[in-house]
C-alpha cells in the first residue's frame, strides 16, 4: 500500500500487523500515484480520504472507494465499524508555524529537539516536521498515544521552530 507521510500511525501499524508493507511518499496524490506506477502497486491514498485503486482509476474516486467498501461489507457480513476496528487511530495534532524561514528546517538545534521528542515517544508516536509546499509556514505534526501528549510535544516543537527559524 502506498500512503503519504501524513497517514495515521494507526494505519501503518494495522497494515504491519496484517503483513502489508506501507511505502510512504510526500503529501499529494501525484506522489502516491508516481510510487504506485513505479512499483506496480494497485492501492494507495492519502489521509484526506483520496484513495487510488490503480486497476480502476488513476485518481482518488470517492464513489469507487465507497462501492468497494460496501462490497466488502456485503461479502463478509461485517459492519463498517467492525471492518474499521482493525485500526486504532492515534491522536494527531498539527500546529502550523507562520512567520518563519521554511527553507531552514535542517537547523541542527531544531533537528536535535525533534530527535529528542521522537526518542521520548518511542514506538508510541512520531513527529513530522515539514515546510508547507503551498504556504509560508512550517508544519509540526505529532502523533502519540493520547491527544494531551501529542499536543504537548507539538507545542514544544512549535516553540523551537519559532525561536530557531524566526525571520530576521
Amino acid at each position: 500500500v502506498v500512503a503519504t507521510v501524513m497517514s495515521n500511525l494507526g494505519f501503518v501499524n494495522a497494515m504491519r500487523d496484517a503483513g502489508v508493507a506501507v511505502r510512504q511518499t510526500a503529501v499529494g496524490d501525484r506522489y502516491v500515484l508516481e510510487e504506485m506506477n513505479a512499483h506496480h502497486y494497485s492501492l494507495g491514498g492519502e489521509q484526506s480520504g483520496h484513495v487510488i485503486m490503480r486497476d480502476h482509476a488513476t485518481t482518488g474516486d470517492g464513489i469507487l472507494t465507497a462501492l468497494h467498501v460496501l462490497e466488502q461489507m456485503t461479502l463478509t457480513g461485517r459492519s463498517l465499524a467492525d471492518l474499521a476496528s482493525v485500526m486504532t487511530r492515534f491522536p494527531q495534532v498539527l500546529v502550523n508555524v507562520p512567520g518563519v524561514d521554511k527553507t531552514r528546517t535542517d537547523d541542527e538545534a531544531l533537528l536535535a529537539a525533534v530527535a529528542a521528542e521522537e526518542a521520548a515517544l518511542g514506538d508510541t508516536g512520531r513527529v513530522l516536521l515539514r515546510a508547507s509546499g503551498t504556504e509560508p509556514l512550517v508544519r509540526v505534526m505529532v502523533e502519540a498515544a493520547t491527544e494531551q501528549v501529542a499536543g504537548d510535544v507539538a507545542d514544544r516543537l512549535a516553540k523551537v521552530v519559532r525561536e530557531r527559524l524566526a525571520l530576521s
